[in-house]
């Protein structure tokens, strides 16, 4: 990438420019992303006033972005929680504190994240998100009244039901017996058992950072588009679709309404879904939230230059992706 020095000094004195990509997926942080933009701006303008910002649109790194914006005066604690990851494997996930409006931020990544698993090992089938429902539920017993979810990046595509089921919905066969993880499993859902599902959720107050505004099921779903690059061929693409529908209309029955087609329903394997039905959540782009959170509309007066980037740009970028909503 080159910098025209002409172009770039068109207001009076040094150029100042504003870096805020998002992470560069598998290969570089947000923040390493900036910092490696800033050394090549350098080199053009050595005089050049430079602001980084990492950025994150709700998938792996918005955490990190979060943190790092914390200050003094809106503290942020980093905590942590050993999870399942996808598979069902013990990690060490992260999560957020903010403890003067009781308010946890959750990224799924962390727990449910495609970086946890190898290539080798994706299985769309069989991933799920009960680490994400571990993290809330170490949440909740921090006493949390308010909760970002940023939902993007996933190894999963259960819709979200490894997540209900740690926070307690229990999800039986036709002969009463709870169905193994996965969303493939979902085919097989016959009654949905609310009964020990946390009372708490019920006053925790749920927004969800999205980076995309798929429905949940159908040609723009989530097992279409995204499944995949998480080991879904087409065969299986059409098992998870049909299976999340199934989900999908069974809880509408529990719950009175059907959220399949909200925009962005389809975000991180349905996890949209999950948080808009079942925890009465609201959806938001998540870039927007992010930068409303980092000053990004202030930071940008008076600049001369906006660099922002991921790690690759195509159709889904439009949905709600970090460029797109940084240069908007």
């Amino acid at each position: 990438m080159t910098v025209s020095a002409s172009a770039a000094s068109a207001s009076a004195g040094s150029p100042r420019l504003l870096i805020a990509p998002d992470s560069f997926k598998e290969a570089l942080a947000a923040s390493d992303a900036a910092e490696a933009m800033a050394r090549g701006v350098r080199r053009v303008l050595p005089e050049a006033q430079i602001d980084l910002c990492p950025l994150g649109d709700g998938g792996e790194g918005t955490l990190a972005a979060l943190l790092a914006a914390a200050s003094e005066a809106d503290p942020i604690e980093a905590r942590s929680a050993q999870v399942r990851d996808p598979l069902g494997r013990d990690v060490t996930a992260q999560w957020g504190w903010q403890p003067g409006s009781r308010t946890a931020i959750v990224e799924l990544a962390e727990a449910s994240g495609l970086h946890l698993v190898s290539p080798d090992e994706r299985d769309a089938r069989v991933a799920d998100t009960h680490g994400v429902g571990e993290l809330i539920l170490a949440a909740l017993d921090a006493g949390a009244e308010r909760l970002i979810v940023t939902l993007g990046g996933s190894a999963t595509n259960d819709g979200g039901s490894g997540m209900l089921r740690a926070l307690g919905l229990r999800l039986l066969d036709a002969d009463g017996n709870e169905l193994p993880a996965g969303g493939a499993a979902l085919a097989r859902l016959a009654r949905l058992d609310v009964s020990a599902l946390d009372p708490r959720l019920a006053d925790l107050k749920v927004s969800a950072a999205v980076d995309v505004d798929n429905p949940l099921c159908g040609a723009r779903g989530a097992s279409a588009v995204f499944g995949p690059q998480k080991g879904a061929d087409a065969a299986v693409v059409e098992e998870l679709d049909a299976a999340l529908g199934h989900f999908a209309r069974l809880s509408a029955e529990v719950l009175g309404a059907d959220q399949q087609q909200l925009a962005g329903a389809g975000a991180a394997g349905g996890m949209g879904y999950a948080v808009a039905a079942w925890l009465n959540g609201e959806l938001r782009p998540g870039i927007e939230l992010v930068m409303e959170r980092l000053n990004v509309s202030e930071r940008l007066a008076g600049c001369d230059l906006l660099i922002t980037g991921e790690g690759g740009l195509d159709g889904q970028s439009l949905g709600g992706k970090t460029p797109i909503g940084a240069a908007r």
